[in-house]
């Protein structure tokens, strides 16, 4: 199994990954998502306690909506309506919180703040792009909920939840703090009232005792599980954009450049949990995602060498580890015609899960699992990629990422699947092109443009770029060797240009990469 990383492109992973979250519903649930899974070795997908209802709607409805605007495309109505319907029916316990139940066909009594987040995702999609002013009132209702219920000192006033529901305490980042992004949204998008109040407190508590001036990891503090850390780095970076605060974009700025680095490798795999006890080439895509999702900002925001790390982990890591070949997996005995043991291969194609940077299968795994939130998390995160890779501005049309892409100003051809890259200007306008740093100014040169070449900032510059005609850059896609030192173990990797040509993966199963020669 090897991944074609160089032909993937993000239209089709994103399109893959809606397919997939339109297979989730659990038939003999009325419809509810599953949230957990696993592919090896058994197969099947099953009920959560704490996820099905209050989170799994939230990541996809986020990404279905988002991908029906960015492709402009048709999701299916029933699959939108049947997460919707989960979404709504998790608020309809004894507080407008998203809620879980004890097990399928029990009531609504489980609270855990960490779903607050993917709750207001949920509501803010329906918001936005279906004008759904049920949602934006449950919204509003629920930022007045949590604003009586917790403190920023005090956290969650367990008195007044009382005992009618069971309330799961978790740590900030791990919880309430998760929010802080769709809340942005809702704020940017809809107008919610109450949106940026909560989410300028929640950013409050979370840079004066977290995300601190020196950009610093502290596990004992943040928690252990990573996604929470780099989905709150997010939406710290989202609200920093939003509100124009150059303070708060610096404080994310340098948590991506120290503390982020303790989870992290430089292709972006991200370790699931940073705990002692866990296996070490376990990662988590979405929260791979997450960093890409900050680094187009901190690009938007004019620092280039991000746009640079979000290509090489999108060609890296990312979209290889989309699950693309489902021939490993095999179908489990279901002698009582389980809906979670139904067709378990093919609802899991094009999922994202738990991968090491070498495969799906750590050296070490137990099993393999692509948990059904994940492939939400992991496409709407690939929706702002196709966004932010080609953007028209004011100042003229910017190529932030050489993936094969075309809008209404600017067409481009990557040179990871043509001979060099190509783009096309539609408009008049200046025309700026982002090079990585592995090129050297002089090892450039412009094939079909009359213009000398300027440079601002990692950007070639072609002020008045001739219209409809191909503007060929050459330039060659440099050979380089890297080590990614993880806990028990360093993963050799070969570059071409930002893609991955080889890579040690030490004789594992479900790869995603040739072999590196040792």
């Amino acid at each position: 199994m090897l991944a074609d990383v160089n032909t993937t492109d993000i239209a089709s992973a994103i399109r893959l990954g809606c397919r997939t979250m339109c297979s989730v519903f659990n038939a003999d649930d009325d419809d509810i998502p599953f949230f957990g899974s696993r592919v090896w070795p058994e197969a099947y997908l099953s009920f959560s306690t704490s996820a099905s209802e209050s989170h799994v709607p939230g990541r996809h409805l986020n990404a279905l909506l988002n991908a029906e605007d960015v492709l402009g495309f048709k999701v299916d109505d029933a699959c939108i309506e049947r997460h919707a319907r989960a979404a709504f029916f998790s608020y309809a316990g004894e507080f407008p919180l998203p809620l879980n139940r004890d097990r399928i066909g029990g009531p609504l009594v489980n609270f855990y703040p960490h779903n607050v987040r993917e709750g207001f995702h949920a509501l803010y999609a329906l918001a936005r792009f279906r004008n759904s002013v049920p949602a934006i009132e449950l919204a509003e209702r629920s930022i007045s909920a949590i604003q009586a219920l917790w403190d920023p000192r005090k956290s969650w006033d367990t008195d007044l939840l009382g005992d009618k529901v069971n309330f799961h305490r978790t740590p900030f980042i791990m919880g309430l703090a998760r929010a802080i992004g769709p809340l942005v949204k809702l704020h940017r998008h809809t107008g919610c009232a109450g949106a940026l109040e909560l989410a300028l407190a929640l950013a409050d508590k979370a840079t004066a005792e977290f995300f601190l001036p020196s950009g610093a990891y502290d596990r004992e503090t943040f928690g252990g599980h990573t996604h929470s850390t780099t989905c709150v780095m997010s939406s710290l970076a989202q609200l920093a954009d939003l509100t124009r605060n150059a303070d708060l974009m610096a404080r994310v700025r340098a948590f991506y450049d120290n503390g982020l680095k303790d989870i992290r490798d430089p292709l972006g795999w991200v370790i699931e949990s940073s705990g002692d006890s866990v296996d070490p080439d376990r990662g988590e895509v979405n929260n791979t995602g997450d960093i890409v999702e900050t680094a187009l900002l901190l690009g938007k925001w004019g620092y280039p060498q991000y746009f640079e790390d979000a290509e090489r982990i999108l060609r890296c890591h990312m979209l290889p580890s989309q699950l693309r070949d489902i021939s490993f997996i095999r179908e489990p005995d279901n002698p009582d015609n389980e809906d979670g043991k139904r067709n378990v291969a093919n609802r899991h194609l094009g999922a994202f899960g738990f991968p090491a940077p070498y495969g799906h299968k750590t050296l070490d795994a137990q099993s393999i699992s692509f948990n059904m939130d994940i492939v939400g998390g992991s496409v709407g995160s690939l929706c702002e990629v196709y966004r932010q890779a080609v953007e028209t501005t004011p100042a003229g049309n910017y190529v932030n990422l050489h993936f094969d892409h075309e809008t209404d100003a600017v067409a481009v051809k990557s040179p990871y699947t043509h001979r060099h890259l190509r783009v096309r200007a539609k408009r008049p306008g200046p025309l700026f092109v982002r090079l990585p740093s592995w090129v050297a100014a002089d090892a450039v040169s412009v094939d079909d443009s009359n213009e000398s070449l300027s440079w601002d900032i990692g950007y070639l510059v072609v002020s008045r770029p001739p219209i409809n005609r191909w503007i060929t850059i050459q330039f060659e896609l440099a050979n380089r060797d890297i080590v990614l030192n993880h806990r028990t173990r360093e993963i050799k990797v070969k570059l071409r240009g930002d893609s991955v040509a080889a890579m040690s993966n030490f004789g594992a199963e479900l790869t995603f990469f040739p072999a590196l020669d040792e």
